[in-house]
């Protein structure tokens, strides 16, 4: 599937943000994440908890900052395509009725090819000439994450109803209250 590339970390600044993009990554289907920025192990062992208790096989690797354009070059001699979400991208409705899109959206290997740039601090306008698609969710300021979440959600069939067969602990739906099970049978108490 899908792999989701953080552009700029700052441990102090951005280690919620960067967190919650890799689990929305997670929870939406993706392979995994890859962050240019500073080393920040807290956020590894967050995100490992959560796929050793939740599911998913799901990855998390830091590289230096100044490593992103090799890795980006090493994406596209590989054959990969990439996508950057940006609010200055073309409109992701005009992005989803394009051949290129359908194409992803039914392919699991175009999928497995497919990086996902979300930006940290300002993003170097290189990135734009890397990048096969500019795709904006829209074109005012807003949060990574939800550009994120909306992109995957369209882009990877029936993301909101991933079940991980390997989760130790699932949520039963409920609208009173919190309520996990960690057994199917007690889905039915």
């Amino acid at each position: 599937m899908v792999t989701v590339f953080r552009l700029g970390h700052r441990i102090f600044r951005d280690k919620r943000v960067t967190t919650h993009l890799a689990l929305v990554a997670r929870a939406f289907g993706s392979a995994g994440i890859r962050i240019a920025g500073e080393t920040d192990e807290n956020i590894i062992k967050s995100v490992f908890k959560v796929v050793s208790e939740w599911g998913g096989d799901f990855s998390i690797e830091f590289l230096p900052y100044e490593d992103w354009t090799q890795f980006l070059e090493d994406w596209k001699q590989k054959k990969g395509k990439i996508v950057h979400l940006t609010m200055y991208g073309e409109n992701i409705q005009d992005f989803q009725s394009n051949e290129q899109f359908k194409m992803l959206q039914s392919s699991r290997e175009a999928l497995k090819q497919l990086l996902v740039i979300v930006g940290g601090e300002k993003v170097p306008a290189k990135v734009f000439h890397y990048a096969d698609w500019n795709i904006a969710v829209t074109n005012q300021p807003h949060s990574e994450v939800g550009s994120l979440a909306i992109f995957l959600e369209k882009l990877i069939p029936n993301s909101l109803e991933i079940n991980f067969s390997n989760s130790k602990k699932k949520i039963k739906p409920s609208v009173e209250g919190k309520k996990t099970y960690f057994d199917e049978s007690e889905l039915y108490e």
